[in-house]
């Protein structure tokens, strides 16, 4: 589950505003790659909405089925904010579905017909349709 935390009001390079919602994942354990403790952390991904800022406003706190993955990109440079240091990601973290197209179901092949066949007919219901007792 993900959990609607913020919203961000955004300007397109054409003068738009538009608004996009912040989704946080659930807390998770990591180590420190400089101190080797560990801390606990949220992803956080933002997509895109078509709502208003009341509408948004509105969805904090909504929970949505998915999860906020990493995932590889081109490499980009990204700006701490506390620190001002420039460091070179090239991973951003996104959000997925629950039944996302990489987690692929099987259909059966068979049919009723290929299971009634192999059904054992002295424990079945009724072989001639009609309960007799």
């Amino acid at each position: 589950m993900v959990r609607i935390s913020n919203y961000i009001k955004r300007t397109t390079e054409q003068g738009k505003e538009f608004f996009t919602l912040e989704l946080q994942g659930g807390v998770e354990i990591v180590k420190s790659q400089e101190t080797g403790k560990n801390y606990m952390t949220a992803r956080k991904a933002s997509m895109s909405c078509t709502f208003d800022e009341a509408t948004c406003i509105s969805l904090i706190g909504t929970e949505l089925p998915g999860s906020v993955k990493k995932v590889e990109c081109d490499a980009y440079e990204y700006t701490i904010k506390d620190t001002g240091e420039v460091i070179t990601l090239n991973h951003r973290f996104e959000y997925l579905e629950e039944n996302d197209a990489t987690s692929k179901v099987e259909k059966s092949k068979s049919t009723i017909e290929d299971f009634m066949s192999n059904a054992n007919v002295k424990n079945a219901f009724s072989s001639n349709g009609e309960l007799v007792h």
